[in-house]
């Protein structure tokens, strides 16, 4: 580790030996049951439709019904991540301008740059977007990308925000993409959906579900000329969507309310416990109101984050990861022991630093 450049990459997937990880934000609450007891049929191995299965996309659209959406409004993709990279090529072209707001979920930057495009950034305060400084740069853009609740923040953006960004760009017709992907995670209130013609949502089954290796997502759009644009590019790039894992997706729109509550419960338990005991370590650090990231300040986030890895077996992420370079992001998405276990070596770490 010492040679080598630090990378998101060289901690996903890594456990075990004594490791505590408050690197990648995998839910580790079981699946719904249902989806577990899924099992592979002939059909699974032949291809699908590129939009998704009907029965998945029409049962997506009655969680959808109050915005009057059908089937043909949604797309199923190979997780979130696909949804995203479909949306900025179906919007997008050269050196078009998106604009996001920083702190940003990792992947975001580099997916725009790889696309060509260009990354414009809105300020915030202490994870809250600086309305003002969204007002003065959305006129040059050609795209706005929202994530409420926030990766790495977990905080949430004020509705009011949220309404003026939802007016401001259905004025100017300028598409707005709700990376949405905790909507169901959010202590504080209710989710607050953007909605109208110009906003594309971008939901999966990984953080509510516990399906990150199903790799099942999807794009929402009342405007179907983004949809069949998406549906063209898909059709060349990817095809359809893991038809078992589609199944297994279809099942978990079927669960019951309780058992996302039932979850949502034991993320604010640990939220309440990671951020009481950071603030007793002193950290500077925003109260997450949502999914389950934690983003404190830390001197020297380099070398704590390699420290920390090599000396104490406990991964974290570094801010400069996600454009806040003097702090590092702890995901929460373990066991409370853990979480105890792991902030006791953060606080050891800090004596002596």
């Amino acid at each position: 580790m010492v040679n080598k450049e630090l990378s998101p990459s060289m901690f996903i997937g890594v456990r075990g030996r004594g490791i505590i990880s408050f690197g990648s934000g995998q839910p580790d609450l079981p699946p719904p049951k249902k989806v577990l007891a899924c099992k592979a049929g002939y059909d699974d191995f032949k291809y699908g439709l590129i939009a998704g299965r009907r029965e998945l996309r029409e049962s997506l659209a009655q969680e959808f019904k109050k915005f009057k959406a059908t089937k043909e409004d949604f797309i199923v993709t190979n997780g979130a991540s696909e949804s995203l990279d479909l949306a900025f090529r179906a919007i997008c072209k050269p050196k078009d301008k998106i604009l996001l707001h920083v702190p940003y979920y990792y992947s975001y930057k580099p997916l725009i740059e790889m696309n060509h495009f260009v990354p414009s950034f809105v300020k915030t305060n202490k994870g809250k977007i600086d309305i003002e400084d969204f007002e003065g740069k959305v006129h040059d853009v050609k795209a706005v990308l929202i994530n409420s609740p926030s990766n790495p923040t977990g905080r949430l953006q004020d509705i009011k925000t949220l309404k003026i960004i939802e007016k401001v760009t259905q004025d100017l017709k300028i598409p707005l993409i709700s990376d949405e992907v905790y909507k169901d995670l959010i202590y504080e209130r209710e989710n607050y959906m953007l909605s109208g013609s110009q906003v594309i949502t971008i939901n999966s089954f990984s953080k509510t579900f516990s399906m990150c290796g199903a790799r099942v997502g999807y794009l929402y759009s009342k405007n179907s000329g983004i949809i069949n644009k998406v549906i063209q590019l898909k059709t060349i790039t990817s095809m359809n969507t893991n038809i078992l894992a589609q199944r297994m997706a279809y099942h978990a729109t079927k669960v019951p309310k309780s058992f996302i509550d039932s979850n949502v419960k034991i993320w604010k338990q640990r939220r309440d416990i990671i951020y009481e005991r950071m603030l007793e370590l002193g950290l500077d650090v925003w109260k997450p109101e949502g999914a389950f990231y934690i983003l404190p300040k830390i001197k020297n986030p380099r070398k704590f984050v390699r420290e920390m890895f090599k000396k104490h077996k406990v991964i974290t992420y570094l801010g400069e990861w996600f454009g806040a370079d003097d702090r590092v992001r702890f995901s929460y998405a373990l066991d409370t022991k853990e979480i105890e276990e792991g902030l006791k070596r953060v606080g050891k770490y800090l004596k002596k630093n």
